[in-house]
């Protein structure tokens, strides 16, 4: 009985030990996975914890990018940068201008003339440039409009300057057109004997223009000479291909009106044709009377149909009560009313009213 007794405690003793074997070990395997989820945890919370510090950062980056974007400063954009008039006082060259009759406003509000004009030294930087459109003919009394426009004149040489005068000469431009080339269009003296000889070289080969021809186009538009030469290009070709004039009429065209090279060629197109199928004009007529093109065509057709409603629209020179087709662009409505529509200023204005 003993004996079994003492084996019953052995036997349980030994499991009792098993028992607390397996659960320690249990504690153990329980205790790491508590470590290994609350590492998960506190790794999982450090991962998302980087993610909003990256968006806010981001979105902090973004709202302080949309601010930089967004600000302007205290100037605002249409203040003018460079006033001259602050200078005046102080400046005996700005003084100088002012008394020439240049416009220091108008140079003032080109970007970076307003402080090129006020570096310039009168007796050495300016004076001398005056000398020298003096022996070109030039009257002081254009001055002040010539360096009004360009200003820039003075940041040329004076010997290349006097090289493109003697081009002209060399070209049989008389001293009458020189001196309105030069009055007329100030960056004429910009452009090198080359590029002008090129311009010119276009209109001639371009056009057909005889060399006479061609100095009295220069003479009576300079602008021309030197304007965009893209635009210049598709003007040309407006008149040409979509307006129909042949090489001849188009020569006489351009001598006689050479500013219609410088109109947008939609204007063109549609003042064209509004003479041509509204009025009835041929080709032959409009390059008669060229005025009609440089004339607005809400102003071709207010004065046509008053004209139409009087029974007075005769454009053909072979009948009676033959009107010229000029007069139509001539003068201000009181003139036209009275002289060409040979009716009064009330009929009109009451026809303009009810059209």
């Amino acid at each position: 009985m003993f004996c079994s007794a003492i084996r019953k405690i052995l036997k349980n003793s030994q499991n009792a030990a098993k028992y607390s074997a397996l659960t320690l070990q249990l504690r153990n395997l329980r205790g790491q996975r508590t470590n290994q989820s609350e590492v998960e945890v506190f790794r999982s919370a450090d991962v998302t914890t980087k993610q909003n510090d990256k968006e806010t950062e981001a979105a902090t980056r973004e709202s302080s990018s949309k601010e930089v974007a967004l600000d302007f400063g205290k100037r605002e954009a249409h203040v003018p940068s460079f006033n001259l008039a602050a200078y005046v006082n102080n400046s005996n060259t700005l003084q100088q201008f002012i008394s020439l009759g240049v416009d220091l406003h108008s140079i003032e509000r080109r970007k970076g003339l307003g402080e090129f004009v006020l570096r310039l030294d009168f007796e050495k930087n300016v004076k001398p440039y005056i000398t020298f459109l003096v022996d070109q003919g030039i009257s002081p009394d254009e001055f002040g409009r010539m360096f009004t426009k360009n200003p820039l004149l003075f940041k040329e040489d004076l010997d290349d300057l006097q090289t493109r005068v003697e081009y002209l000469k060399s070209k049989r431009f008389s001293d009458e057109a020189r001196q309105r080339i030069l009055t007329h269009n100030p960056y004429w003296l910009m452009f090198s004997t080359k590029r002008v000889d090129r311009r010119l070289g276009y209109f001639q080969k371009e056009f057909r223009l005889s060399g006479h021809d061609l100095r009295l186009l220069a003479t009576r538009e300079p602008n021309v000479i030197t304007y965009n030469m893209e635009h210049l290009r598709k003007s040309a070709f407006t008149l040409k291909e979509e307006m129909g004039f042949n090489a001849k009429e188009l020569s006489a065209l351009l001598v006689r009106k050479p500013r219609l090279m410088m109109t947008p060629p939609d204007d063109l197109i549609e003042r064209f044709s509004y003479i041509h199928q509204d009025m009835g004009l041929s080709h032959a007529q409009i390059v008669q009377h060229p005025e009609l093109l440089a004339s607005r065509e809400f102003r071709l057709r207010e004065r046509h149909e008053f004209l139409k409603l009087l029974g007075r629209a005769q454009y053909d020179p072979q009948k009676d009560l033959y009107i010229s087709p000029k007069t139509i662009v001539e003068g201000n409505n009181f003139y036209f009313v009275r002289n060409v529509a040979k009716s009064d200023l009330e009929t009109f204005d009451l026809f303009l009213k009810t059209r």
